[in-house]
């Protein structure tokens, strides 16, 4: 992907620059930017206030930001907008390719809550019938791997499909009214097709890969500030925690966080995986292949190594 093609996945010179806040130095920080979407550990970390108490005895202030999905986070956070986010695994594959400023600093692998829907009554009925159907999914998004991983799996390449990119909010009325034959997508949007827009499950992401959720941060932060980027992992390694034993709070935290119907969120919050820890070799090697398979689909214009990105607090 060239530098020109990923700055199309953000928001947009305008809306990062409304994002934008001085960016932070060497010097005393006073605000932390969070990107967070509409579901996972960082919803119910904002919900809590969990980052603002941890650092309001240091006078340091938490702003968030929500984002649809995780490319324009990416190029947000590139551009110094935004300090600590979670995204799927292809957001970053993307930016690293295309030089952005960012590091690895937790990951969470994802078990369940992502994968491919069709209508209740489509002729759709396994992978191999995807072949010449228009396949709706976020380009660079995580979707974007499951949908690469599933052809492969049923022998199909990319070329057999018709690509579709569009945001979850565009995706969602495309899939109902009949624009889109597929739609590739994560929690709760995953759980919305289900459940109000006449979605079946072709495929679960798991039944054709491992799939893992990151936490990353700006290059500049995690370098500048590696003793705060580590208490906010410590904070929402915690967050993960509680999570995972409070699933009915959970669902009703996402809710009154992002507006999405509770039973939607039930339904998202009862198979999510919230635990959050090191970036393992194990993930590592997971996310090269990731990486490995778009640049051999010419997704990405030149191989990376994400090891090379993986962020170690050196206090550690």
């Amino acid at each position: 992907m060239q530098r020109r093609d990923f700055l199309k996945l953000s928001v947009g010179t305008a809306v990062a620059a409304a994002f934008a806040s001085p960016a932070i130095g060497q010097g005393a920080v006073k605000e932390i930017r969070i990107g967070y979407q509409k579901t996972g550990v960082l919803v119910i970390t904002r919900q809590q206030a969990a980052l603002e108490k941890h650092f309001a005895a240091s006078g340091i202030e938490v702003k968030w930001i929500e984002f649809s999905s995780g490319p324009p986070m990416m190029e947000a956070m590139n551009v110094g907008s935004v300090d600590f986010g979670a995204v799927g695994d292809s957001p970053p594959v993307f930016a690293q390719a295309a030089g952005a400023a960012i590091v690895y600093a937790a990951g969470q692998p994802i078990t369940n809550g992502q994968g491919i829907l069709v209508p209740k009554d489509s002729p759709i009925r396994d992978i191999a019938d995807l072949k010449g159907k228009r396949i709706g999914f976020t380009k660079g998004s995580s979707a974007h791997n499951v949908v690469v991983q599933t052809l492969e799996k049923a022998g199909l390449t990319y070329a057999d499909i018709t690509p579709v990119y569009l945001t979850p909010p565009d995706a969602g009325p495309a899939f109902a009214n009949g624009s889109i034959e597929a739609w590739a997508i994560w929690d709760p949007y995953f759980a919305i097709g289900e459940t109000r827009q006449n979605g079946r499950i072709l495929i679960n992401a798991r039944e054709v890969t491992k799939t893992n959720s990151f936490y990353i941060a700006g290059r500049e932060f995690a370098k500048n500030h590696g003793t705060i980027l580590q208490q906010i992992v410590e904070v929402t390694t915690a967050a993960g925690q509680w999570a995972e034993q409070h699933r009915d709070e959970v669902a009703k935290s996402l809710a009154a966080i992002t507006g999405v119907p509770l039973d939607i969120q039930t339904v998202a919050a009862n198979r999510a995986n919230f635990v959050v820890g090191p970036v393992t070799d194990e993930i590592v090697a997971t996310q090269q292949g990731v990486a490995d398979r778009f640049y051999k689909l010419g997704l990405i214009p030149k191989p990376i190594q994400i090891r090379d990105i993986v962020w170690r607090n050196p206090a550690a």
